[in-house]
């Protein structure tokens, strides 16, 4: 049987933008080796969780790899905390949380600017759990990665409900999913309840007294104020969304798919879809310079000997297009075709190695936001033959033979291409 390289790429798909002569990002970058997968290959586009539907990455992940989110996913809280190593429990509230910057109530950045250290976000996390108190219930608040974090909150008695909106007004709660909004009040949100039980009122209840609890303790601490002084944000509020409440009981991808699959773990909420899964989980060192890609690039080709699958989810692209930065955002897509695919596609076997290349979801450059426009596909390798496509692009994709598919059908078909 084929193996198979199932590459993500965060934030890939986008709006044509006019600096860059109406092209997108992806349209405008160098992608000779990306190109050369789709002149050889099959093209066409996704529709990952659903018309309408602008998704974070965790649910179009889940879709991607073949999991209905609308049915299957739990909260990418409870993916979070699980990826992270934390003792959750059904029951227990469950959370995404980002570090924020507010002078009460209004959000000034969602990021604290994007230099947050995780080094600074741990010790803000770890002076909000020693100094702050919840009434009826505990709580634990992990730092992950810069401005990125879980908070878990269990209840002295009885269960917690995920049924209760978000804090953060970028992200609408819609039944477990959650959706990126293009435009918000920069407000902080405060939790209601979206289900008339007393679990869900006291969910609410502790988070917006969290919420403003936290905000008191980071507006005075020490850490805020050296960055104060050094003309920097504050990360004086934590903002709250997509909570879950249970951890949801899969079949594993193995018996889905009948594939042993590795996945590349970066961030906790792909360790989390990992675990969930049942993937192996393959640590990947954090991706900074282009150094970084070649080196993803010699350690998925050596995962791929142990498995039959191998997921690698790679973050580049989303960032600069949230930042309205195209010309960066460009330059990305570039480094990756050229250090990453470079590297890694002279290192298998094409006729033994079905290649898949797509995104989660597409961030527009225009809209510094998550849209719910098609992202490009391309499969290559094994025994696809071309469809005379001859660029990897949003438009170009478009006109592949593929055609337009659902995320959660993505997978079945590669596995039966692996098959043929």
């Amino acid at each position: 049987m084929n193996k198979l390289l199932y590459v993500c790429l965060d934030g890939l798909g986008d709006d044509p933008v006019p600096e860059l002569g109406d092209r997108t990002p992806l349209e405008a970058a160098e992608t000779p080796f990306l190109d050369s997968l789709a002149a050889k290959g099959r093209t066409g586009t996704v529709v990952t969780v659903g018309p309408g539907i602008a998704p974070e990455s965790d649910i179009a992940v889940f879709a991607i790899l073949g999991y209905d989110p609308k049915e299957e996913h739990p909260g990418r809280g409870v993916v979070e905390a699980i990826g992270s190593g934390m003792d959750y429990r059904d029951g227990d509230l469950a959370y995404r949380i980002n570090f924020a910057t507010a002078e009460w109530p209004r959000i000034l950045d969602r990021r604290v600017g994007r230099d947050l250290s995780s080094e600074e976000a741990h010790a803000l996390a770890a002076e909000v759990n020693e100094k702050l108190k919840l009434t009826g219930a505990t709580f634990v608040l992990e730092s992950t990665v810069e401005h990125r974090g879980v908070l878990l909150i269990r209840a002295d008695e009885g269960r917690l409900s995920a049924e209760v909106t978000n804090t953060d007004p970028a992200y609408r709660k819609d039944g477990s999913l959650g959706v990126a909004l293009e435009t918000f009040e920069p407000q902080v949100a405060r939790c209601e309840p979206l289900a008339d039980t007393a679990e869900a009122r006291r969910a609410a209840e502790l988070t917006n007294a969290f919420v403003e609890g936290a905000a008191k303790i980071l507006d005075a601490s020490e850490v805020n104020a050296e960055r104060r002084r050094k003309d920097q944000l504050p990360g004086n509020l934590i903002l709250t969304r997509d909570g879950g409440d249970h951890r949801p009981r899969l079949q594993p991808i193995r018996e889905r798919f009948g594939l042993e699959w590795g996945c590349f773990v970066e961030m906790p909420v792909e360790r989390g879809i990992a675990i969930l899964l049942g993937m192996a989980p393959v640590a990947a060192p954090r991706l900074g310079g282009e150094e970084d890609y070649g080196r993803w690039a010699r350690l998925a080709v050596e995962a791929l000997g142990g498995y039959d699958a191998l997921y690698v989810h790679i973050k580049g692209p989303d960032v600069p297009a949230h930042d309205g930065r195209p010309l960066d955002k460009r330059d990305v897509i570039a480094t990756i075709d050229r250090a990453f695919f470079g590297e890694v596609l002279p290192l298998i076997d094409p006729k033994r190695t079905i290649v898949a290349v797509t995104a989660d979801h597409s961030t527009s450059c225009v809209r510094k936001a998550h849209t719910d426009a098609p992202v490009p596909l391309v499969v290559c390798g094994g025994p696809v033959t071309s469809d005379g496509s001859t660029a990897f692009g949003e438009r170009a994709c478009a006109a592949g033979s593929l055609g337009q598919l659902r995320g959660v059908d993505v997978l079945a078909r590669l596995t039966h291409i692996m098959r043929d």
